[in-house]
């Protein structure tokens, strides 16, 4: 089938040039904008030859094509009539995209996905301390005090890190939100937590009827008063002449906002967070399990639908509240079980591909990332996918019967294991996963999915012809792929985007650059260069097919902050000089710079394993390919 037959059968999949708004592409994903997201025939689309996977995400549905490909398949849609646009006015549309209450949840993602990484450390450190109590050691009283400010601290100060995420978020000044988020922590103020216990310390009355508290511990008034700020804080700098708006409008915004802060806002919002706790711990604490089993069942749905980073909400009010999380255990259930269901259909399928892209995504989900599993895997075949539903709500009630209560949240599955070490909880929480993922593998294994006939004959086929054309089987000779960036090694299937990370464009390693330079990985012939500089194509004299790609999502940045220094068509030898870019621009765009190296052409070979790990440095060997 030609690229232009293969074209023409995208867009009648995608419910004709009538259903969509706009195309662009990236180095390996073509990115269309629908009108009616029920009127794209998936199915077809997935099934059509060159094309490696598809999902919704973001409002864009995703076509992978790979390197290369996705270019002049590209080239082909828009000639044949579909609209273009940038990846830029492509990512605002999508922000537009979903109901009022997706575009909320997208929202609470964005505010407190930054703030995570802290809890994960709190919730470690925790495990750490509770281990060490279990063995019965005594600490020193320095070294006790020393581990309280490394659990504490963070729920301390947590009013402070949401409002700052949420000044970042909506635009206001990030350093002012975290000062006007500090002042509601303030040392000068009654603290929250010794108020409520009862003893000594009571509250303050400003003006004799107004009582005033810290607020520790905190989450949705300080997101409420990040938001009001931010706003606020763009309307005063709109009046205030530009000479005097670094001295007037940081003054007028932080004197208005804490006095709305302290006196408003925190007192009304603390209590309608308290009713939130309430009835989520309601929830929790249904008899026989019966929270667990209702989460359970529906968080990856949940998770397909987009507006997931509810529960980071939730999950950071319940430790800030308690220093203990049942969500965890819930959601690392239903987790399992879409991972184990991703193992079964990779044990039982004939088809080279799908068990090339299963273990791979499964892997992913035991570190705690299932979308690949999901749109690479299980939502495809819908049968993998609705039983692991079930197998994740019976583990999900499983962890409420049990009590289950991780000391921290981000983290699940294989990671997660650390926070119930301390807490006496291990041995209940390995029996849950293991259920989860005996249900879900079992399930899958013998309901859920089956070779397609025509998928073995195909490959059959295809392979026949192959070797009909040049009389035999050519492989290309071992190799060894340098690394072409100075940083420190990544696990692909730690990658935070599903094409990389779920094995669907190749195998390979990424790296997360302390250089910000990218040489050549092995003498080769430079076959893609993209004109934003964000990826290059190279093949390599015993035909390994490489991508390097710098960031996730940098082609929205149109080239700013890369520089190439070579031209498609050139010849390079190891260790020179491609191209460089700016990894603090990368950042400031609110991307990872986290850079992948991908084998595409992986099937040609019979391994492609990453060699290295920890820190590499130019000239580092990362990848051994065998053929």
């Amino acid at each position: 089938m030609t690229n232009t037959e293969i074209a023409k059968k995208v867009i009648e999949a995608l419910g004709g040039r009538e259903n969509v708004n706009s195309v662009a592409h990236c180095a390996t994903r073509l990115r269309v904008m629908v009108k009616d997201e029920a009127k794209i025939n998936k199915d077809a689309i997935e099934n059509l030859e060159k094309v490696q996977g598809a999902f919704f995400n973001s409002g864009q549905y995703q076509i992978i094509f790979g390197t290369g490909t996705v270019n002049k398949m590209y080239d082909e849609v828009v000639a044949l009539g579909l609209p273009t646009t940038s990846k830029d006015e492509m990512k605002a549309e999508a922000a537009k995209q979903g109901n009022w209450f997706q575009r909320a949840i997208r929202t609470f993602g964005d505010v407190f996905v930054p703030i995570i990484p802290v809890i994960v450390a709190t919730g470690l450190f925790m495990g750490v301390r509770g281990l060490l109590n279990a063995l019965g050691m005594t600490l020193p009283e320095d070294v006790t005090t020393y581990t309280q400010i490394l659990t504490d601290t963070a729920f301390i100060i947590l009013p402070g890190l949401v409002v700052w995420s949420t000044f970042r978020v909506f635009g206001g000044n990030p350093a002012v939100g975290i000062v006007l988020g500090m002042m509601l922590v303030s040392g000068s103020l009654p603290n929250a937590w010794a108020v409520a216990s009862g003893g000594e310390v009571t509250a303050m009355n400003f003006f004799g009827f107004i009582p005033v508290v810290g607020l520790q511990g905190s989450v949705l008034p300080a997101f409420i008063i990040g938001v009001v700020g931010a706003k606020f804080e763009k309307a005063v700098r709109k009046v205030v002449p530009d000479v005097l708006d670094l001295l007037v409008t940081p003054f007028v915004t932080l004197l208005v906002m804490s006095i709305l802060g302290l006196f408003v806002i925190g007192p009304v919002f603390h209590v309608v967070e308290n009713y939130i706790l309430l009835g989520t711990k309601a929830i929790l604490n249904l008899p026989f399990g019966l929270g667990g089993f209702l989460i359970g069942g529906v968080h990856q749905v949940i998770v397909v639908s987009g507006v997931h980073h509810i529960f980071n909400l939730l999950e950071v009010q319940l430790l800030a509240a308690d220093h203990v999380n049942p969500f965890n255990a819930i959601i690392t259930a239903a987790m399992t079980a879409q991972g184990a269901a991703t193992v079964a259909v990779g044990v039982k399928t004939k088809n080279p591909k799908l068990k090339t892209l299963a273990f791979p995504a499964a892997l992913s989900a035991f570190l705690g990332i299932t979308e690949p599993a999901i749109f690479g895997v299980n939502l495809r075949f819908r049968k993998p996918f609705f039983l692991s539903l079930i197998a994740g709500a019976i583990g999900g009630g499983l962890a409420s019967i049990l009590g289950l209560a991780g000391t921290g949240n981000g983290i699940t599955i294989i990671p997660g294991t650390m926070l119930y070490i301390g807490n006496g909880q291990l041995p209940q929480y390995l029996l849950m996963v293991a259920v989860s993922f005996a249900l879900g593998f079992a399930l899958t294994y013998m309901f859920g999915y089956e070779d397609e006939a025509e998928v073995a004959s195909e490959a059959t086929t295809e392979r026949l012809a192959d070797e009909a054309v040049t009389g035999t089987v050519v492989a290309p000779s071992e190799g060894v792929i340098q690394t072409p960036i100075v940083g420190d090694v990544v696990a692909l299937s730690d990658v935070n985007d599903p094409v990389f990370s779920s094995g669907a464009m190749g195998q390979g390693i990424a790296v997360k650059p302390s250089q910000d330079v990218v040489y050549a990985p092995a003498d080769a012939e430079v076959t893609i260069v993209f004109p934003t500089g964000h990826a290059y194509g190279l093949k390599t004299a015993n035909g390994a097919e490489i991508l390097i790609h710098v960031g996730i999502d940098t082609v929205s940045m149109n080239g700013e902050g890369f520089d190439q220094k070579v031209a498609q068509g050139d010849k390079v030898k190891a260790g020179d000089v491609l191209g460089t870019f700016d990894s603090a621009k990368i950042v400031a765009a609110g991307l990872d710079n986290t850079t992948m190296v991908i084998v595409t052409n992986t099937a040609d070979f019979a391994s492609v394993n990453p060699v290295a790990s920890g820190s590499v440095a130019k000239g580092d060997a990362v990848i051994e390919v065998k053929a």
